[in-house]
């Protein structure tokens, strides 16, 4: 997904208005003298005014109170937000249709919206994942990036690849993929379910209730002890889960007592072989 045609043409204009008043107030670039040159200069001189805009952040302040451009003050609200920005290197890890997950050196996972193009216009998925070097930035509720990447010539095995994958899975699960930079940098919290839970107690205790019933010993195959111990296991894990999804003390525990049913389980199914 992208930004919207006139969204884009809006960001470019702000972007390049601000590095333009960082090159002047820095003495950079000497014989671009306006803004629709820089905008038109090459990225690799464009590359030294965003880096030190970034790391001199007070610059944005300076411009916003000067205003040289006779902005909005919609528009100073959005330049404002880039105090924000997140600089660093990402991983993209996947395309979908909401926005690209970028994955971070430390792991925070965010949902980037392209430009002017799509990022699957740009990379093939099947050259995922590809780590970059780039700036993240607030622009109307959403995450952008800056217009300016650096890639990295590099190929990541399977390990890498999958360790990826189960960040970007952990952080869907949880809540925490990261869609707005706009004032504090929090991960979102999974939001409320849109509809009451079902409540599955009373079929979860009918079933540990019949359960109770099953026994295995003597004079009955070996396999059906492990197999009878492994259901009510897995019925009283179910019914923590349908209580209190989020104690995962008690549902890690219980977890345990699966696994060591899996594992007699094992055991005897080896044995008969």
């Amino acid at each position: 997904m992208k930004l919207s045609h006139q969204d884009a043409a809006l960001f470019y204009e702000l972007m390049w208005g601000l590095q333009y008043f960082v090159k002047e107030r820095l003495q950079m670039l000497p014989e671009i003298t306006s803004v629709k040159a820089y905008g038109n200069c090459p990225a690799e001189e464009k590359l030294p005014v965003r880096q030190q805009l970034f790391e001199q952040r007070e610059l944005i302040d300076a411009y916003v109170e000067e205003n040289p451009q006779q902005l909005t003050e919609e528009q100073l609200a959005i330049v404002q937000s880039w105090k924000e920005a997140v600089v660093g290197d990402f991983y993209i890890e996947r395309m979908l249709k909401r926005h690209t997950i970028f994955i971070a050196t430390d792991d925070s996972v965010y949902g980037v919206l392209g430009l002017v193009d799509d990022f699957d216009e740009m990379f093939h998925k099947s050259r995922l994942p590809a780590l970059i070097k780039t700036i993240l930035l607030p622009f109307r509720g959403q995450i952008i990036y800056d217009g300016l990447m650096q890639g990295y010539n590099m190929f990541f095995g399977g390990g890498i690849k999958g360790n990826l994958k189960e960040i970007y899975m952990s952080a869907k699960q949880n809540g925490y993929i990261i869609e707005s930079l706009d004032g504090e940098q929090v991960s979102r919290k999974q939001p409320p379910p849109s509809q009451p839970l079902a409540d599955w107690g009373p079929e979860l205790d009918a079933l540990a209730a019949s359960a109770k019933k099953l026994r295995g010993g003597s004079g009955q195959p070996a396999i059906n002890s492990p197999a009878f111990s492994l259901i009510k296991a897995s019925i009283e894990f179910g019914q923590l889960a349908a209580v209190d999804a989020q104690d995962e003390e008690a549902l890690w525990k219980s977890f345990q007592k699966i696994e060591r049913s899996v594992r007699k389980l094992e055991t005897t199914l080896y044995r008969m072989g």
